[in-house]
């Protein structure tokens, strides 16, 4: 049978702007939800 390849360790670089990515993704579904939900608030309690 074949071995199997070691697993990819990322570098500290990597682990980085792996952080920052996943730290902005989060904010910016963090702000959509907030948005969807005022704007739901916001329709209503308008009077139709």
């Amino acid at each position: 049978m074949s071995e199997h390849p070691e697993p990819y360790t990322p570098s500290d670089a990597e682990i980085a702007a792996r952080k920052k990515r996943n730290i902005a993704l989060a904010l910016a579904l963090f702000a959509f939800v907030v948005i969807v939900f005022v704007t739901m608030v916001m329709r209503g309690s308008s009077p139709a």
